[in-house]
């Protein structure tokens, strides 16, 4: 499974993902190009930065269904 994929599955699953999550768990050195990626393609991804780094989330009115909007 590639690696966006991976990020995809988490993100429809509910869960967040950070640059650090991501580097760990899929050795995604690049989380910002892979959401830039997955976006491309329709999916609706938010972002929080209130802690000073990025940490992506599916958007509330697609997470159910997980589908591209």
């Amino acid at each position: 499974m590639t690696q966006k994929a991976h990020i995809l599955k988490r993100l429809q699953r509910g869960r967040t993902v950070s640059p650090l999550q991501a580097l760990n768990e899929y050795g995604c050195f690049r989380l910002a190009a892979r959401i830039h990626e997955l976006r491309s393609e329709g999916y609706k991804i938010d972002v929080d930065t209130k802690l000073g780094y990025a940490i992506y989330k599916m958007a509330p009115y697609s997470r159910g269904m997980g589908m591209k909007l």
